[in-house]
Formats: C-alpha cells, sequence, structure tokens
C-alpha cells in the first residue's frame, strides 16, 4: 500500500497554515496528489424570531464570513504547496464540514484534519468532534494534527498502539506507508492484565513479525495498566522515546451525531501532543 491521494482539511483557523503545510509535506514525501478540501456550511437560521432586518445582517455576517475562511483557507493552500513537488487540487464545496469530510476522505488513502479546538478558531459555526466523526465514518486513515503545532517531518519515530483488535489492525495497515519509511517503529501493547488472548504465545510477537515481513523495523514495549490509565501510558511511553506520530484504532460509536468513545481514544485526542493515526 502507498498513499496516492491525501486529503486535507482546509479553513481558516490558527492552526490550518501548519497543518496544510504538513500535508503537502507528506503529499511530496509520498509523490502523492494532495487535495485540499474547503467546506461551506450553510446559513443555520435561528429558531427564534429576529425580524427580517437582523435576520438579512446575520445572513450577510455568514456570507462574509464565509467569503473570508475560503480566502483565507485558498492562500494557506497556496503557501504551503508554492515550490514543492506534488500535484495538487482545491475543492471548495457547499454542505456541513463533517458531512463533506466523510464523503471524500472515502476517495483518499489519507485524511488530514485538526484537533478539536478549545474555542471556534473562526466566524464559522464549530465541529465539534470532527476527527472522531471522519474516523469512525470513513474507515480510512485520518491523521489528527494537534493545535499546538507539530516538529517536521514526522513519521521517523513511530508508535504503533497494539491490542490485537480489529481497530488496531486496521489502523496499522492504514499506517503501513509511514510505517514502512520510519526509522524507527515502537509497538506498544498496554493492557490490563498480561494475557496471550488474541496475541498468540508472545504478546507482540506475531505483529512484529508482520510488520517485519513489509520491512519496517520494529521494537516491542509491553506494559500493564487498568484500562482508566491506558491512554495516559500511551502518552506517557511515547515522550519517552520521543515517537512524533502515534497510531492507534479508535473505538467508539456515532449515533446521530452523538461520538461515544472509549477512554483511550478519548484521552488521547484531548492531550496529543504529537500528530494521531487513526482508523475504525
Amino acid at each position: 500500500m502507498t498513499y496516492k491521494t491525501i486529503l486535507v482539511h482546509c479553513d481558516a483557523g490558527k492552526a490550518a497554515p501548519a497543518r496544510i503545510e504538513l500535508a503537502a509535506s507528506l503529499a511530496e514525501r509520498h509523490q502523492a496528489h494532495l487535495v485540499g478540501l474547503h467546506a461551506r456550511p450553510p446559513f443555520q437560521q435561528p429558531f427564534y424570531d429576529t425580524g427580517p432586518y437582523a435576520l438579512n445582517l446575520m445572513l450577510k455576517e455568514h456570507q462574509d464570513a464565509l467569503k473570508e475562511s475560503e480566502e483565507a483557507s485558498q492562500q494557506a493552500f497556496a503557501v504551503a504547496t508554492k515550490g514543492k513537488s506534488v500535484g495538487s487540487e482545491w475543492r471548495s464545496v457547499d454542505g456541513s464540514t463533517v458531512d463533506l469530510l466523510i464523503v471524500h476522505a472515502r476517495y483518499a488513502d489519507l485524511t488530514v484534519v485538526g484537533q478539536n479546538e478549545p474555542e471556534s478558531p473562526t466566524r464559522l459555526p464549530a465541529s465539534p468532534r470532527l476527527p472522531e466523526n471522519v474516523a469512525l465514518a470513513t474507515g480510512r486513515g485520518v491523521l489528527v494534527v494537534p493545535f499546538v503545532g507539530v516538529r517536521q517531518p514526522i513519521g521517523r519515530d513511530v508508535m504503533l498502539c497494539w491490542n490485537a483488535s480489529r481497530e488496531a489492525a486496521r489502523a496499522a495497515t492504514e499506517a503501513l506507508p509511514l510505517l514502512k519509511a520510519a526509522s524507527a517503529v515502537t509497538v506498544l501493547i498496554v493492557e490490563p492484565t498480561t494475557s496471550a488472548l488474541g496475541h498468540g504465545a508472545e504478546r507482540g510477537a506475531d505483529v512484529a513479525t508482520w510488520l517485519g515481513r513489509h520491512g519496517v523495523k520494529v521494537t516491542v514495549q509491553r506494559d500493564v495498566a487498568p484500562d482508566s490509565d491506558i491512554g495516559g501510558v500511551i502518552l506517557s511511553r511515547a515522550m519517552d522515546h520521543g515517537c512524533d506520530v502515534i497510531v492507534m484504532g479508535v473505538y467508539g460509536r456515532s449515533r446521530l451525531r452523538e461520538v461515544i468513545l472509549g477512554g483511550a481514544s478519548r484521552t488521547l485526542l484531548s492531550g496529543m501532543t504529537v500528530p494521531l493515526l487513526m482508523a475504525h
């Protein structure tokens, strides 16, 4: 597997230029086509009666915000791709940000989005839980970039979180191009018990063998921690090893826009300091 199409979410947030730059660098490194997607969400009419004058003002503000967001996003995309040997494509589409990303992500090998920011970064309505919704609905790899920024290039030291689950296997497969190109890969196994269930005779041996056949250089680390501490242990070990990407399966379900995540997924998405590649 190789990355041939990389999709990046483009908005006017403060963290967007760094995210788009990271996506462009990945596309150049993997000789992939880069697609920048900007969403133009529809105007949401208030439930209360505002009167025609106030409603027209609100509509104009929304239209101005759309124009401002599109111009800033397209400028950031142009700056990120300038001078790089990468084919690129700009898309600005009417519709819900999450819905559009879900549809377009299904036709990309990797989708790059930003971590949920504490406050809405633009004048447009925020899309809460955007990374989770996209990962749970697409079946593709989603690379979440922390809003605090990242050091580039990424992918030299990668940590793969492994518990022998379907989600972990999906994430490992989606991350194969990164894993194969990495200088070092740590397979981290953090579970409440030392059971070999699902792992084979020795925890981590089978996944290390599988990755080794792909030419991935692997070190296995095993930890025992209660369910409530697994996310914290992952973040701590990633810092210990100096990892610049964490790969993990995301656990949860999406129902009527309510996302219910597993504890480790919640911890990493809120406390991440390096990019997180996740899949469901």
